[in-house]
């Protein structure tokens, strides 16, 4: 049989499929087998012009296969006299979409399909009058194969094992063990100068240029180098690294040597619609392998790309960019940079102000006025750490004593007190239920009991979600301490402001609006750092009575 449009022999179209779900069942569906027995039955049955069309690792219950998608434009295009499959379910499991193509659009193309294990040939019309059966079985034994798969996940996460299998660039599998990782020393290296570039204020897209630009094999490269994706082919440029690739190792917190789960699923096994779940309903798993990034460092990076800035339209950034805020209003002051040749012109000014909102002032302050505060602020803040650190440390204990110790408690108290409330009240609302069915209870009265009891469940999980927040919160300032300390440890001599260092050691600055004293104009700053927020030096006088105060309690 011959293409009308071309002249040229129509092939025989011999489509195998295999998923992960698939694979588990053994040989009798995998890739070689389903080879074999169409090679077989084409020979046997004088079938010309075979050609294989091959989908390996793809769901059933989609048509958005490669393999698939490139025999169907064929098909469309006249090309194929004959589909030939092992069996209904290598072509499909939606049963709809199957009996689309295999009672409508196959038959009014022509296309003879065969199913060689079912019985099915279009052709006799043999075993078509059975097939609608098998499609919806097919279909039935993907949506129990999916609650299976489900079930398996549910309970490795319930166990505090990592549910995704896929290993991120930095990490290799271990040959003897599956569930674990070892650090890819190579891979590893380009992940911490990535967040070491972000620290130093860079963005995802300017890091992948410095990327590039040093001739470093992106992760997909370095896959096939280390024989980890053997069937992708070199591309023509090796260290095309993306913006989008770069944030998604900023963002992956596996880098801490956790396991995160539940940060996403699929509407059902028949929509594969990825679902993204906000980062609250996460399970962080910790030590589950070598970490390549501290914690601290994945937090403060994190941190930072969350106040995410663009240059000007001269293409300057500041390294304060996305760190000073409005005192008054709160919202960030914007940088601006008028004209190139004018460094001592560039400033901050508050967004609200600028965005014509009457319900704040300027707030107006030179980015060189602010470098000269942040500078004093940060030698005379690290002088002081390095010189007095056990002080240091005592005097943020005994600040945040009083209030936070007996919070803290109370806090973690109402969190379990609150779970065990959730979880009998569950009893109830199910007793209640049974004495319903059971006419002990009369729907009036069940009515108003269950009403009453999901409204009280309702504002625990509230109350709980919220004090669950705050513990995090509280968590995240000790390790945001642990990582000022760190920085400050490694400091010997602080000679400029580099933005990583300020990206380190600040938080937040906050600019008030400026005051009047005669001819002068004076502009309060506050500097927030990391881990510990407001806080001033203390003066000589200060100092020796906290030192003395420091030696009594260690004595």
């Amino acid at each position: 049989m011959k293409n009308k449009s071309s002249g040229q022999e129509k092939i025989t179209a011999l489509y195998c499929r295999l998923s992960q779900d698939d694979g588990r069942e053994g040989e009798s569906n995998s890739i070689s087998n389903q080879k074999e027995i169409l090679q077989a039955y084409t020979k046997k049955n004088g079938l010309l012009h075979p050609k294989f069309f091959v989908d390996d690792g793809f769901s059933g219950t989609t048509f958005d296969r490669p393999a698939f998608r490139e025999m169907e434009a064929m098909a469309e295009n006249g090309e194929i006299a004959t589909i030939v499959v092992k069996d209904l379910s290598r072509f499909g499991r939606n049963y709809l979409e199957v009996g689309q193509y295999l009672e409508i659009k196959y038959p009014t193309l022509g296309i003879r399909f065969i199913a060689i294990q079912d019985n099915v040939d279009s052709e006799s019309n043999t075993g078509t009058e059975l097939m609608p059966f098998s499609n919806i079985f097919n279909e039935w034994h993907a949506a129990t194969t999916s609650k299976k798969v489900r079930a398996v996940w549910a309970s490795k996460a319930a166990q505090g094992k990592r549910v995704s299998h896929i290993i991120p660039y930095g990490y290799v599998r271990d040959e003897k063990d599956i569930e674990k990782w070892h650090i890819d020393p190579e891979a590893a290296e380009v992940v911490k100068r990535i967040y070491d570039l972000c620290l130093s204020g860079k963005g995802p897209s300017q890091i992948a240029r410095i990327l590039e630009a040093d001739r470093i094999p992106t992760p997909s490269e370095h896959f096939i180098s280390i024989g980890r994706n053997p069937c992708s082919k070199v591309t023509a440029i090796p260290y095309n690294w993306s913006g989008d690739c770069v944030a998604d190792i900023l963002d992956n917190r596996v880098y801490t040597g956790c396991a995160v789960n539940h940060k996403t699923t699929r509407v059902s096994y028949k929509v594969h619609k990825m679902i993204y779940h906000p980062e609250e309903e996460y399970q962080i798993i910790p030590n589950m392998q070598e970490p390549i990034i501290p914690e601290e460092t994945w937090l403060r990076v994190h941190e930072l790309r969350s106040h995410k800035h663009r240059p000007t339209k001269y293409g300057f950034t500041s390294i304060f960019s996305g760190l000073v805020f409005c005192a008054d209003c709160g919202k960030k002051l914007y940088f601006l940079a008028p004209k190139k040749d004018r460094p001592n012109s560039q400033h901050f000014v508050c967004s609200s102000y600028k965005n014509g909102h009457h319900g704040c002032t300027t707030h107006h302050i030179r980015e060189v006025v602010l470098k000269e505060i942040v500078w004093e602020s940060i030698t005379r803040f690290v002088d002081f750490v390095r010189s007095y650190e056990s002080v240091f440390v005592y005097l943020l204990e005994q600040r945040n004593a009083k209030t936070r110790s007996v919070d803290l408690k109370r806090m973690k108290r109402a969190v379990e007190n609150n779970r065990k409330r959730i979880d009998e009240i569950d009893v109830l609302i199910e007793r209640i239920y049974e004495d319903n069915v059971k006419g002990k209870l009369t729907d009036e009265r069940f009515l108003t009991m269950s009403r009453k009891l999901e409204e009280e469940q309702r504002l625990l999980k509230t109350e709980t979600e919220a004090v669950q927040s705050e513990l995090a919160k509280e968590e995240e300032r000790k390790t945001d301490l642990r990582l000022l300390l760190k920085t400050i440890r490694e400091q010997t001599d602080i000679k400029e402001l580099t933005p990583q260092l300020v990206n380190t050691l600040i938080r937040r600055i906050e600019i008030h609006e400026a005051v009047k004293n005669g001819n002068e104009k004076t502009v309060a700053v506050d500097i927030f750092f990391t881990g510990i927020g407001l806080f001033s030096v203390p003066d000589s006088e200060e100092l020796s009575a906290l030192i003395a105060e420091f030696s009594k309690h260690s004595a």
